[in-house]
């Protein structure tokens, strides 16, 4: 059983995600899914990938550019990267991914069914469905070049595509879940939701059960040629009224402008977590992880992290908050901190691998040192939006800040104009 769980339209960014971010991804990605699969379980984690404003934060956290529509490739092959030595373990898989990667999502399918023994078949029916609903039953524009799809070894299921429209240079990310469906063809989503760009088609309308068995009729008795000449009569007829009753999903709309902004952050959630840090930090970062070289920089990104593991998902509406974790590839909002994403990965790491030797204190610290935040939320001042992400750009070098544009500079090539035009920007905040 499936629905359509969600959706969010985002800024379509070319490139490549560099080793240097990619491989350190990997292995946060898949010890925050294990750190959630530890405390509440497999359904929660797929769920929560399921939820497009979690599934934008959890990018965001790893330091992927906050708001564009990289985040969903990054995110889905860090998984399928970083999560292969732990799927016996957790009993998931990530098939799929972008372009000639999604069209071997059957196969994938197939053949983990026959290793685990879910029905494999019946499961890569249900990939070419989804894909079909979201690219032809319902016509909005986008055309789809990623599928990802997340099975777990009872056969519950996510999917999270992504498709592009060049001519508006934009993307629409597409959250599926294995609960609800009774059909695949009528009304397999609680919604359709997105910006507004006129009228669609949506043929899995519960009002269009009658449109779809005429049109199967029609193409037995008309064939293709006979179908054409019929639309062509009815062309310029008006469309029929819009749906007024129709319930919302969850819907992300990220903003196109690049650079992070005091409105695209709930300051007062951001405030709250440097204060847990500086609180809880010295406390239980000290006396029970014992993790040598834990500074308070590193306290500050675990915050953002542990509430990434233990948050409830309304805590997920500014996605861009979770970007001043690790920074963005690009510099925004400041360079990726590499000795801070190290450390933080290895303290994250200590946590878990205790975790599956029953301490549990360990893990405890990190759901203290959420609830601390939430619990000083509102009651805390801090720095200024323009003064944290000024500090952490002056500080960049000190914590091994890097770039995509240090990569070029490195090969002695010159910084593409949307480069330069960054780190202009970058430099006004400094």
């Amino acid at each position: 059983m499936a629905q359509r769980a969600g959706s969010a339209d985002l800024p379509l960014h070319h490139g490549r995600v560099p080793e240097w971010l990619a491989g350190r991804m990997a292995r946060l990605g898949a010890i925050i899914a294990e750190a959630i699969c530890q405390d509440y379980g497999r359904d929660d984690f797929l769920s929560r990938l399921a939820n497009p404003f979690w599934f934008q934060s959890f990018g965001a956290v790893m330091g992927m550019d906050w708001h564009s529509s990289g985040i969903t490739t990054s995110v889905i092959g860090a998984l399928k990267r970083g999560l292969v030595p732990l799927e016996k373990e957790l009993g998931l898989h990530i098939c799929g991914g972008r372009g000639k990667h999604s069209r071997k999502t059957p196969a994938e399918l197939v053949a983990i069914g026959q290793r685990v023994g879910f029905d494999g078949a019946a499961l890569a029916q249900a990939s070419r469905l989804v894909a079909k609903v979201d690219s032809a039953a319902v016509q909005d524009g986008f055309e789809l070049y990623l599928h990802g799809f997340i099975v777990a070894d009872d056969g519950k299921w996510v999917v999270v595509q992504q498709g592009m429209k060049d001519e508006t240079g934009t993307a629409r990310r597409y959250h599926w879940q294995s609960e609800g469906l009774r059909s695949f063809v009528e009304a397999p989503h609680t919604a359709i939701e997105g910006q507004a760009e006129g009228t669609i088609v949506n043929l899995t309308d519960v009002r269009a059960a009658r449109a779809r068995t005429v049109s199967v009729d029609l193409l037995g008795t008309m064939g293709p040629d006979g179908l054409v000449r019929e639309v062509g009569r009815l062309e310029g007829r008006d469309a029929a009224p819009e749906d007024e009753g129709e319930p919302l999903l969850p819907d992300l709309v990220m903003p196109a402008h690049h650079d992070i902004r005091p409105k695209d952050v709930i300051l007062r959630r951001l405030h709250a977590s440097l204060a847990a840090a500086a609180d809880k930090g010295p406390t239980d970062f000290s006396e029970l992880l014992l993790v040598p070289g834990v500074g308070a920089r590193t306290v500050k990104s675990l915050a953002m992290v542990a509430e990434v593991i233990h948050g409830a998902p309304h805590r997920f509406a500014d996605p861009a908050r979770y970007a001043m974790a690790h920074g963005g590839k690009d510099g925004e909002p400041f360079p990726v901190p590499l000795k801070v994403y190290d450390e933080t990965i290895r303290v994250l790491k200590y946590a878990v691998v205790k975790g599956r030797l029953g301490a549990s204190e360990e893990a405890a610290a990190l759901r203290r040192l959420d609830a601390q935040a939430r619990a000083v939320e509102g009651k805390v001042s801090g720095p200024s939006f323009y003064g944290f992400i000024a500090d952490e750009r002056r500080r960049s070098k000190e914590y091994g800040g890097r770039t995509v544009m240090d990569d070029v500079r490195e090969k002695g090539l010159p910084l593409p104009e949307w480069a330069q035009a960054a780190e202009k920007r970058q430099a006004q905040v400094r």
